[in-house]
């Protein structure tokens, strides 16, 4: 498909850990993404907390406006589309509002819309139980809570997974297994973005498409994007979309200060 100018997608990582992962995510989108699409993975800069996970509603709250002016900034860099990468889907509806034309969205709704198009009923692995009660919620918020056969925790956080990969993917093939054998799910989710890689071997192991959380939001934003150009499609800003007024913004003065991004990879399009 011939552009006049690459897709321009921002994978933004919502804590500031001076961009540990962000290799990761960068390795991720290279793999993923289309011949013509450019990525930025970018992380907060270490300003908004210094937060290597945001596992309690606690952090969330505090690298809310750290979100919120990276995805300000991207709009106005000319971004055709941004994806918050946390399956907490943090900020989504609050970023969007500052958004402009660019489209904005997130691990969770764009995971569950994907197992959605592949199967009538999906399980979704979770590293701990803390994190079931608020992803249910955004589950049901998404439209989605028909189709889930449940949540099945690995008891890991965030910065656990990457510890030793044997053990991580032992537990996540054994909470798939119960979802899919004794719950019938017919596709599983890994419900964190730090598990990337992991869901080839489960996959292979169980026999049911397993969608990572991270290549998701990423295909979602850049499948998006395309349908923005091809048929000019652009996110409301109607009713509950309504943007916050400029000059409210400029008066109010926390939207625009300081450098809104810690770390910063470009993968290149083709």
């Amino acid at each position: 498909m011939s552009r006049e100018k690459p897709l321009k997608i921002m994978y933004l990582s919502p804590v500031s850990h001076v961009g540990a992962y962000d290799p990761v995510f960068a390795r991720m989108a290279a793999e993923h993404k289309m011949p013509g699409t450019e990525v930025h993975v970018t992380s907060l800069p270490a300003e908004e907390g210094g937060f290597t996970h945001i596992e309690y509603r606690s952090y969330e709250a505090m690298v809310t406006r750290g979100i919120i002016r990276a995805t300000r900034a991207a709009a106005r860099e000319g971004f055709d589309a941004l994806a918050i990468g946390c399956f907490y889907d943090t900020g989504l509806h609050d970023a969007r509002e500052v958004s402009e034309g660019m489209i904005v969205t997130a691990p969770c709704v764009a995971s569950c819309e994907i197992a959605a198009s592949l199967s009538n009923r999906f399980g979704i692995i979770v590293g701990r139980r803390k994190w079931v009660h608020q992803m249910s919620s955004t589950v049901r918020e998404h439209g989605h809570e028909h189709r889930l056969s449940g949540f099945y925790h690995v008891e890991l956080g965030v910065n656990d997974f990457q510890k030793d990969h044997a053990e991580t993917e032992r537990r996540l093939i054994e909470a798939g297994r119960k979802a899919v054998e004794e719950d019938f799910a017919e596709a599983l989710i890994l419900g964190c973005t730090m598990e990337v890689g992991f869901y080839r071997d489960v996959e292979e192991r169980l026999g049911v498409p397993v969608i990572d959380p991270s290549i998701a939001a990423l295909k979602r934003a850049e499948y998006a994007a395309v349908l923005r150009r091809q048929c000019g499609w652009k996110p409301s800003r109607k009713w509950s979309c309504e943007a916050p007024p400029e000059d409210e913004i400029a008066r109010f003065g926390q939207f625009d200060t300081n450098e809104p991004f810690g770390s910063r990879i470009v993968v290149e399009a083709a």
